[in-house]
């Protein structure tokens, strides 16, 4: 069994937005519009892990979602969990281009 080292996680945890560490998992919260909104959303990370092989635990009430990830064979973290962090992190981001697109059209 590999233990990451201090430096490890303080270099993996930087790469990533919004997640914190919590005894031997990688922890996200977030809170979307709506209940579809999530689901899209936890789809979109069902997809991923099964592609990568490595799946999260997830906790959804409605409109928030909780993404968990450890390696259990490793009982603890590893790479694996912080590759598929980096990756969901790229779901969750919006498109700055979008984001003005939809202000101006608001703005009309």
């Amino acid at each position: 069994m590999y233990m990451m080292t201090l430096g490890e996680l303080s270099e993996r945890m930087s790469k990533l937005s919004g997640w914190s560490l919590e005894e031997n998992c990688i922890i996200k919260d977030l809170e979307f519009k709506d209940f579809k909104e999530s689901m899209n959303f936890i789809n979109k990370v069902a997809e991923l892990s099964e592609k990568m092989n490595h799946h999260p635990d997830i906790i959804i009430n409605f409109n928030r979602a909780r993404i968990s990830l450890t390696t259990h064979e490793e009982h603890g973290l590893s790479n694996r969990d912080f590759d598929l962090a980096e990756e969901i992190d790229k779901i969750d981001q919006i498109p700055e281009e979008k984001t003005e697109q939809s202000e101006n059209a608001d703005n009309k």
